[in-house]
């Protein structure tokens, strides 16, 4: 599999509309079927100094993505919200884990976060373990957070802390 990780492109917004559309990964996101392409492209127009989005590319065709957004607040700049998808025809393929491991390291050795959070759904076990694979623990739920397939579900909060070691 010959996989690139690149930073976000407004060219990208296409693909990343598609896959945020399909069915499980709409599942276990904050996302609509009725989200249109221009509202992809306003939200990739809109990213600030305060969001960093990698994707990965599969012969051409963006098949994942992760996203980390710094806390505005001066006495939260070490923190920071995570968002990960992946098209459903590649989960399990190891391209989340790749996403994960190049997201970590640009928020661990680039923007020297200490905090990275994230809500995901809390039926959502494989996200969960992979997760926790990195260092994230679950820290709460948050009860009838979203609504899923009509009925009320539950999120799960999760954290990971990068504590330099000057700092412990």
């Amino acid at each position: 599999m010959n996989l690139l990780i690149r930073p976000v492109r407004l060219s990208d917004a296409q693909d990343i509309n598609e896959m945020r559309r399909q069915e499980e990964v709409r599942a276990h996101t904050l996302a609509l079927p009725t989200e249109t392409v221009e509202f992809t492209e306003g939200f990739l127009r809109s990213m600030g100094s305060d969001d960093h989005i990698l994707v990965s590319e599969l012969e051409g065709k963006v098949v994942g993505m992760a996203g980390i957004h710094l806390l505005k607040s001066v006495r939260q700049r070490h923190s920071s919200f995570l968002g990960i998808m992946v098209r459903t025809e590649y989960q399990g393929q190891g391209i989340g884990k790749n996403l994960m491991e190049k997201i970590l390291d640009l928020a661990d050795n680039w923007l020297m976060l200490v905090r990275i959070e994230l809500d995901v759904t809390a039926d959502n076990e494989k996200a969960i373990s992979l997760y926790q694979s990195f260092g994230f623990e679950i820290e709460g739920t948050k009860k009838y957070a979203i609504i899923k397939d009509g009925k009320y579900a539950d999120l799960l909060m999760m954290a990971r802390y990068h504590i330099p070691t000057q700092f412990k």
